[in-house]
């Protein structure tokens, strides 16, 4: 665990995404600080652009998009790491419990995950959100989370099989520690990476997924979140009346938010598995080359 902590304070990538995630957690917290408007209500002229006093413009009802912005930022974080947390707890919890126990045990959970792997992800997820309504961000987290964690479940097992082979767990066994402490003593610590990367793609998979089923108006539009944003602008046909401020300022902090947690991630995976770390010895390798060291 240290190593990886200690790993990527050392990588690009991982400080990257860091200080992206930074800037957009801390604009989310200190919103009230960073503008004086509220979100819901409306401060200026339908569809001004950007100026001093409305940094981003304002929407269609007057609406500052800055605002908005930031405090909609609150909402799509919160699903995104409230849903990442599910999906990653209970895919964890099953995939460790089924690689370990093994015999019925794994084939029920095994069966399970088959299951939900099958059903189509997102048309289940849209059915579900139509069946509910205005559903709140919330409820869109849970569903996210009951959903979409066949996957990491999946690897966390294969992992898992692997690691119950190692002698540190056959030593624990012998010396009669109770399965539930070899699982979250000896298994878990040595699944912190995996665990990593898939809680990360969660996260990104949630806020994309939380603002496309908000944007096909399956959320409550009275929320302030980015994908309400691109429904009330694609609604208000933004584009189409040159107010492209609208619609383009959520899309570019979804960009901005997925960008940076893929760039943890890969950190994350680089950082784990020495393998993929190819692009320093590559460079080292041309500079040889043309250094007439090395070798075609």
């Amino acid at each position: 665990m240290k190593n990886v902590i200690l790993g990527l304070l050392r990588n690009k990538k991982a400080l990257t995404g860091l200080l992206i995630l930074a800037i957009i957690v801390i604009a989310a917290v200190a919103a009230p600080l960073l503008t004086g408007f509220d979100p819901a209500r409306r401060v200026g002229l339908p569809h001004q652009p950007p100026s001093a006093d409305h940094w981003l413009g304002t929407t269609r009802i007057g609406q500052d998009v800055f605002a908005r912005l930031i405090y909609g930022a609150r909402t799509s974080l919160a699903v995104g790491f409230g849903a990442g947390f599910i999906i990653t707890a209970v895919g964890t919890i099953m995939g460790i419990a089924a690689g370990y126990k093994g015999g019925k045990i794994d084939e029920a959970i095994s069966f399970l995950t088959n299951m939900v792997l099958v059903v189509p992800n997102l048309p289940l997820l849209l059915v579900l959100a139509s069946f509910i309504g205005q559903a709140s961000p919330v409820v869109i987290a849970v569903i996210l989370g009951g959903t979409s964690w066949a996957w990491g479940a999946r690897v966390t097992r294969a992992e898992t099989l692997s690691i119950k082979q190692k002698d540190f767990v056959k030593a624990a066994e012998m010396l009669g520690e109770p399965g539930w402490r070899i699982m979250a003593a000896e298994i878990f610590p040595n699944l912190v990476s995996i665990v990593g990367i898939n809680f990360i793609g969660s996260v990104v998979f949630a806020v994309i997924t939380e603002a496309t089923l908000e944007f096909l108006g399956l959320g409550d539009p009275q929320t302030v979140s980015w994908g309400v944003m691109l429904y009330s602008a694609q609604n208000a046909s933004a584009l189409q009346v040159g107010a492209w401020w609208d619609i383009l300022t959520p899309c570019f902090a979804l960009v901005f938010l997925g960008t940076g947690l893929s760039l943890l991630n890969f950190a994350i995976d680089e950082v784990a598995n020495p393998r993929l770390r190819t692009g320093n010895s590559l460079a080292r390798w041309v500079g040889r080359v043309r250094a007439g060291e090395g070798r075609l």
